[in-house]
């Protein structure tokens, strides 16, 4: 749990709910949650959903784990407690944008199942669908599109997720996608299947 170090603080409502701009926008605030390997294949399905939901006339936008550390999370490493603190502060922010009424996707490794719990207690129930971009870690290491599993391998990069730190796979997700046996065309299917299934996008 994190320290609340402010005081005298207090929280103040505004006068338009998240029903009355989920009604105004035609759809439903939630987080996609989108967690996997480095190379699984996240951050490209995440991209792949937002272009069909855009295409879908839907508001949509990715919080992408590379890109947030290049701005709110830049001083934050790849330690057990900034990756915990990476996840804290990236869950909040996409509570903030499902709050606003907009389908935001966010397409982190997040390893550990404590900090993904977290993130999804943020959020009312149905309103946090967690994507598990499953791919085996030798298909991932094949991949390799950044080049990172061998560094890690040479110990040039400490603290690598499948290598020199763990990835706990998750129990219970909405979604499973297997990136190595399915196309990205198909995995996107998926996740657009479930939201409309689910009621958070129109059928249309």
């Amino acid at each position: 749990m994190t320290e609340q170090k402010a005081t005298n603080i207090t929280w103040h409502a505004g006068e338009i709910g998240k029903e009355e701009r989920e009604k105004f926008l035609g759809q439903k605030g939630v987080v996609i949650w989108f967690t996997g390997l480095s190379g699984s294949g996240k951050s490209t399905l995440a991209h792949a959903v937002e272009k069909r939901l855009f295409e879908n006339g839907n508001l949509c936008y990715v919080l992408d784990g590379d890109n947030i550390r290049h701005g709110l999370n830049k001083n934050l490493g790849f330690s057990p407690a900034d990756r915990m603190e990476n996840i804290r502060r990236i869950g909040e922010v996409a509570r903030l944008f499902a709050d606003a009424g907009v389908i935001a996707m966010t397409a982190f490794i997040s390893p550990y199942r404590a900090d993904r719990l977290t993130a999804r207690e943020l959020l009312p129930v149905g309103d946090f669908i967690e994507v598990y971009a499953k791919v085996p870690l030798d298909v991932a290491e094949k991949r390799d599109p950044k080049g990172l599993y061998k560094k890690a391998r040479a110990g040039e990069i400490k603290e690598f997720t499948g290598i020199s730190a763990p990835y706990e796979e998750p129990e219970n997700p909405e979604i499973v996608v297997d990136t190595s046996e399915l196309s990205i065309e198909k995995s996107v299917d998926a996740v657009i299947d479930y939201l409309r299934t689910a009621g958070i996008i129109s059928e249309d």
